[in-house]
């Protein structure tokens, strides 16, 4: 039986049916629910072009640095809408819910919110746009999560 559920979410068009699983399970268990997200530029998939335009003046990499800030903190805030509306879901449906954002490197950081909240199990979503070869040289999150978590891991593959 699982008393605290973390459920590691993303902005793939997943997250949802991810968020449904563990929501489900809490439901089942009467156990509380931990809805995270890391704030990672990997997330994104935006190249880095910063290089490239400090190179080629102060005021374009001044301007393209400004303009980088903004995207950014967009997409933070949107991110923290949608971990509140997954949130306020979980509550009308009687779960006791908590819900953050953290900057960092997202295996690591799931890893090390499961360790300090006490988690019983940790669901999380795996990604299926690499390619064999990327999923080798960048590893997933969800691999990660899997050969350092400190409970029980639900990785959600069939999505939707």
């Amino acid at each position: 039986m699982f008393h605290k559920i973390l459920v590691a979410l993303d902005t793939s068009k997943f997250n949802k049916y991810i968020f449904g699983k563990a929501l489900a399970q809490a439901k089942l268990t009467n156990a509380q629910l931990y809805v995270l997200h890391v704030l990672s530029p990997d997330e994104n998939g935006s190249p880095d072009v910063m290089a490239y335009l400090r190179a080629s003046s102060p005021e374009a990499s001044d301007r393209a640095e400004k303009h980088s800030q903004k995207l950014w903190e967009e997409f933070s805030q949107n991110c923290l809408q949608m971990l509140q509306s997954r949130a306020e879901e979980a509550k009308a449906a009687g779960v006791y819910t908590e819900f953050s954002q953290i900057p960092g490197s997202p295996g690591l950081t799931i890893c090390e919110v499961a360790q300090n909240w006490n988690a019983d199990l940790i669901v999380v979503g795996q990604r299926r746009h690499r390619s064999k070869v990327e999923e080798l040289l960048l590893g997933s999150v969800s691999n990660y999560v899997l050969h350092h978590s400190p409970c029980d891991v639900l990785v959600v593959t069939r999505c939707g």
